[in-house]
């Protein structure tokens, strides 16, 4: 299974929250703390279980979001 890591600008992020429905593994969450306009922002909780997805991404209205694709050496 592909792996991948979210990387999420905070300051962008207006705290719109689609990209929490969108994530099928549902590892991201809205924060409780604020950006410095105020929003909560998106955060990833366990990103062991990202698969690369980019669902969040697509979903972003904002573009906070990027996922970097983990490459695996093959043995």
């Amino acid at each position: 299974m592909a792996r991948g890591r979210p990387e999420i600008d905070i300051e962008r992020c207006k705290g719109c929250a689609l990209c929490t429905v969108a994530c099928p593994q549902k590892i991201l969450e809205m924060s409780i703390e604020t950006n410095n306009q105020g929003n909560s922002y998106s955060q990833c909780v366990d990103e062991s279980r990202c698969t690369a997805c980019t669902m969040c991404a697509i979903q972003c209205p904002d573009s906070a979001i990027q996922i970097y694709k983990i490459v695996q050496e093959a043995k």
